[in-house]
């Protein structure tokens, strides 16, 4: 049953993060404006649903007792609320840089982090490239005049 439970977990973590980036796609600034507060919320709701994406799927695969990651003095899974904090952590160093080194993914968790880290990469990417192509897509307020 706990099997289980951590399953959903993972496949609820794949479609939020699926979700955040369908967002960040679909929501557009307001007409006539290049930047958008309500853009860069959405930005900011993104990073924080992919970063705890992902960290929910360290803790499951965690759980599963498959490692993932390990920390320099091993790391410690004695207190939930420590690998919770550990995972979230590593998660966003992941996903904001490239990493500091003091936790160090191992196994199939490189080929996660790879992921998350060129999605960390990607995200500004798409933000600033949805922005402009959707700001020359509308058709001109004023009308050249000949």
């Amino acid at each position: 049953m706990e099997s289980l439970l951590i399953l959903a977990a993972i496949a609820a973590s794949f479609m939020g993060i699926g979700i955040s980036l369908n967002l960040l796609i679909k929501k557009q600034p307001v007409s006539h404006r290049r930047v958008s507060i309500r853009h860069f919320i959405v930005l900011i709701l993104v990073y924080a649903n992919v970063m705890v994406g992902f960290g929910v799927l360290y803790i499951a695969l965690e759980l599963l007792g498959v490692p993932v990651l390990k920390e320099s003095d091993g790391l410690h899974t004695d207190s939930f609320l420590h690998l919770v904090e550990d995972v979230l952590y590593f998660s966003a160093v992941t996903l904001l840089t490239v990493g500091y080194g003091d936790i160090i993914p191992q196994g199939v968790g490189r080929w996660i982090a790879m992921i998350q880290a060129l999605i960390g990469y990607l995200l500004p990417a798409a933000f600033v490239v949805t922005t402009f192509f959707h700001h020359d897509e509308r058709p001109s307020k004023y009308p050249e005049r000949l």
